[in-house]
C-alpha cells in the first residue's frame, strides 16, 4: 500500500491555474498533490551573446524554493551569495527540457526566461516545474503570435515530466515525498507529447534495478506524461 493510498499507476491530483501574475507574458500555478510551483515566462527582445546574429531564439529557466516550501525553513540562497549545486542542476534541466520542444528559428532572435518558484514541496518539484513551465511558455508564445511578432508557432510539442520509482519493491508512478525519501530506485522522465524522451534520470537509492523494472517504470512514465499533457492542453485551451 502506498502511503497516500493511491494505486501503483495513479498520479496525484493535478491542477493548472493560468494567469496568476499581472506582469508576466505567461504564468501558471501548477499543483501536483501537495507540490505547488509558480511558473512565469518573460519575453525579452534580445538573446545571450553567444546566440547573437544566429537567427535563433533561446529559452532558459531559473528555479528556486521559497524558505518555507519545506517542513523547516531553508535559508534563501541569495543570503549565501551563490546558488547551490542542486538548484543549478535543476534549472539547467528545466531549460534544456523546454528547448527540446521549441523551433528556435521560428522563435526569432528573442529570449524567453521561465522562472519556477516552489511555493510548497512534497516531492517532484523539478517535474512539476517542467510541466508548469511549458504552460507558461505556451501562453507567452501565444502573445507573440497574437501580436504578429512571429507568424509561425515555434512550439513543436508539449513537454512534460513525471517521477517514477520502486517503492516497497513495487514500481510506482509520481512519487510524493514519503515515497521519494524511502524509494529503492527513483527516476525522473521528461518527454514530448508523443512519448519521445528528452531526458531520463534514474538512480539506485539502496537497491539496484533490472532492465525489466526499468521498462516498467518507462511504461508508467508514458502513462503519467500523457495525463499531464492532457492537463496542459486543458489549461491553455
Amino acid at each position: 500500500m502506498r502511503p497516500s493510498g493511491r494505486n501503483l499507476d495513479e498520479m496525484r491530483a493535478v491542477s493548472i491555474e493560468t494567469g496568476i501574475t499581472k506582469h508576466a507574458e505567461g504564468s501558471c500555478l501548477i499543483r501536483c498533490g501537495d507540490t505547488h510551483v509558480l511558473c512565469t515566462a518573460t519575453i525579452e527582445e534580445r538573446v545571450p551573446p553567444f546566440m547573437r546574429n544566429s537567427g535563433q531564439g533561446w529559452v532558459t529557466a531559473e528555479y528556486g524554493m521559497l524558505p518555507r516550501s519545506t517542513s523547516s525553513r531553508m535559508r534563501r540562497e541569495a543570503t549565501q551569495g551563490k546558488q547551490g549545486g542542486r538548484t543549478v542542476e535543476i534549472q539547467r534541466l528545466i531549460g534544456r527540457s523546454l528547448r527540446a520542444g521549441v523551433d528556435r528559428v521560428a522563435l526569432g532572435e528573442r529570449q524567453i526566461t521561465v522562472d519556477c518558484d516552489v511555493i510548497q514541496a512534497d516531492g517532484g518539484t523539478r517535474c512539476a516545474s517542467i510541466t508548469g513551465g511549458w504552460v507558461a511558455l505556451r501562453l507567452a508564445v501565444n502573445k507573440l503570435l497574437k501580436s504578429g511578432a512571429i507568424t509561425s508557432d515555434p512550439l513543436i510539442s508539449n513537454v512534460a515530466a513525471v517521477s517514477c520509482g520502486i517503492y516497497g519493491g513495487q514500481p510506482v508512478l509520481d512519487l510524493d515525498y514519503p515515497e521519494d525519501s524511502e524509494a529503492g530506485v527513483d527516476g525522473n522522465f521528461i518527454m514530448l507529447a508523443n512519448g519521445q524522451m528528452i531526458e531520463t534520470q534514474m538512480s539506485a537509492e539502496g537497491a539496484t534495478y533490472s532492465r525489466a523494472q526499468m521498462n516498467e517504470l518507462l511504461d508508467l512514465a508514458e502513462k503519467g506524461v500523457a495525463e499531464l499533457v492532457s492537463a496542459q492542453n486543458a489549461a491553455v485551451s
